[in-house]
Order: structure tokens, then sequence, then C-alpha cells
């Protein structure tokens, strides 16, 4: 049994080594419990949605020089597996260290991810399960078709639901005072309203 088991876990190695020397820089793609995961193109409103998110996040990130923050095609390692999440934000601590053409990163202080028929189980499935596993801070889940956002909190190693709404403002924890009113990451007037804020 166990010495099944180290195999098993010896030919996924194998299999991930070749999907790093694999993957090419046109592919949205993630490695998921020894199988390769190939996503589709986004719908507009998943574009629209991660677009503004960015914006305020990047820019409140870079004002207060707080970190880093990716989009899309980050891919970030974890124990056994390797996912591109819509968005991270690396604190400081872990940025600085970060190195012109690295590809592969650390585990993420906050993830997010925006739902499509395709994803959300494994969003709300193994992907949750490894993030709260890996001590990530904060995980946003954001649903485009009914304009929610639902934002998680590590709290005494399980990430714990603290808000999910359409509505009140967002706080985030592992972005220290960073908060936006939650319509700002779907309507594009209400963003720029926040983005004003932010910029004094």
């Amino acid at each position: 049994m166990i010495a099944r088991m180290q195999n098993a876990l010896e030919l996924e190695r194998i299999k991930r080594e070749k999907f790093y020397l694999d993957i090419d820089d046109d592919m949205k793609v993630e490695f998921i419990n020894g199988e390769i995961v190939v996503h589709s193109p986004v719908k507009i409103e998943h574009a629209h949605t991660g677009k503004l998110l960015l914006k305020l996040m990047d820019t409140y990130v870079q004002i207060h020089g707080l970190g880093w923050t990716g989009f899309e095609k980050v891919m970030t390692s974890f124990s056994r597996n390797d996912y591109e999440p819509d968005l991270v934000f690396f604190n400081s601590e872990k940025s600085k260290s970060f190195n012109t053409g690295q590809w592969k990163f650390p585990v993420p202080d906050l993830i997010v991810e925006i739902l499509s028929e395709s994803t959300e189980s494994r969003d709300r499935g193994i992907k949750f399960k490894d993030f709260e596993e890996h001590g990530v801070l904060e995980y946003w889940i954001i649903d485009t078709e009914t304009a929610v956002v639902e934002q998680y909190i590590l709290s005494e190693d399980r990430l714990q639901l603290k808000l999910k709404s359409g509505e009140g403002h967002i706080k985030s924890i592992a972005i220290k005072g960073f908060q936006i009113y939650s319509k700002a990451v779907f309507k594009e007037e209400v963003n720029l309203q926040e983005l004003k804020k932010m910029m004094g």
C-alpha cells in the first residue's frame, strides 16, 4: 500500500516536471492532483470584473508600497499543485525576492477567483482546501452573474466566510487598509469613484 502510494507520487512528480517544460506564455493552464487543466477563454463579464478589481487593488498596493499584485497567468506553486488564479497579491516581504524572468511564484497572501461554469467546482473545492491548508490569508470568490463577492479570511487555520454581498464595503485583511465598495468590481462608474478617492 505504502509502496503503491510512493510510486503514484513519483509518477505525479515526473508528470509535473514535464508540465513545467511543456507550458508556454500563450497557455492558461494549471496542474491539479496530477492532471493538467487547460482553461478556455473567459467571457467578457469575467474579463471586465477582473480588470476593474485589478485597477483598484494594484493602484492601492503601488501607492502604499505594500507588495506586488499579479493578474491572470501568474503560476503559483503549492506542495502538489500549480494554479493560475485570476488575481493574486504578495506582501512586500515575499515580493522583494522576485526576479526578472521569474515565472513560478510562492503561495500568495490573497487570491481572487472569478467564477465560471467550468471552474466553480474547483474554485470551491480542491483550490479552497489547498489555499486553506497552505495558509492563504484571504480568498475572494466573485460571481459575475449575481454580482456578489464572497470574502474568506484565514482564522484558526480555516478559511471562514467574512462577507458575502453585492452591497457595502469589503475590507481586506491581507492588504492593509485596502477597502472598496463591492459594486466597484462590477460597475465602471463606481470603480472610477473609488479610484479617484484612492488617488486623493
